[in-house]
């Protein structure tokens, strides 16, 4: 009774079938998502005699990050914030646009609006109150593209992760 892998891109997870017989043919829905017809993955399986596996580090696809620049915009960010004036809501305008420019984030379109808002002067709460439902959903700060991005980073970095559950096929 064999047991097929498959991989949804959307969830970045592997799903583990069962199958009665051999079915080279089928692609089940993700158990997730309900993702239509998942990547059949092929299992792997090692054979070591006493050899020690190499370990991919997922990590090593960000050794082109510039870290000591991020470092340095991390460190101004933090030197900043420690002088904030709690009344002025232009200076925390200020920070948060500088702290989404340095991280290279795209907001959405009413949080670039309302940080434009504060940076102009306006209280903090009145904005927060006027645009109400601003910080409501699932991922309320980031654009569709950026949340894009990120699973794309995610998939490219980290291996998918695998759901234990035996599913049947």
């Amino acid at each position: 009774m064999p047991i097929y892998e498959f991989y949804c891109p959307d969830c970045h997870r592997i799903f583990n079938f069962f199958s009665r017989g051999v079915n080279v043919e089928k692609r089940p829905d993700c158990p997730r998502c309900k993702r239509p017809e998942l990547e059949r993955r092929v299992s792997l399986f090692a054979v070591s005699k006493g050899l020690a596996e190499p370990q991919d580090d997922p990590l090593d696809a960000l050794d082109n990050v510039d870290e000591q620049r991020l470092e340095q915009a991390m460190a101004g960010l933090a030197e900043e914030a420690e002088g904030l004036d709690d009344d002025d809501p232009r200076q925390m305008g200020r920070l948060m646009r500088r702290l989404v420019d340095a991280a290279g984030l795209q907001l959405k379109p009413e949080l670039v609006e309302a940080i434009r808002r504060i940076e102009a002067g306006e209280d903090p709460e009145s904005v927060e109150e006027q645009m109400g439902g601003l910080f409501d959903g699932e991922d309320p700060l980031l654009s569709d593209d950026a949340k894009s991005h990120l699973a794309g980073l995610r998939r490219r970095v980290l291996p998918p992760s695998v759901d234990e559950t035996l599913y049947d096929l």
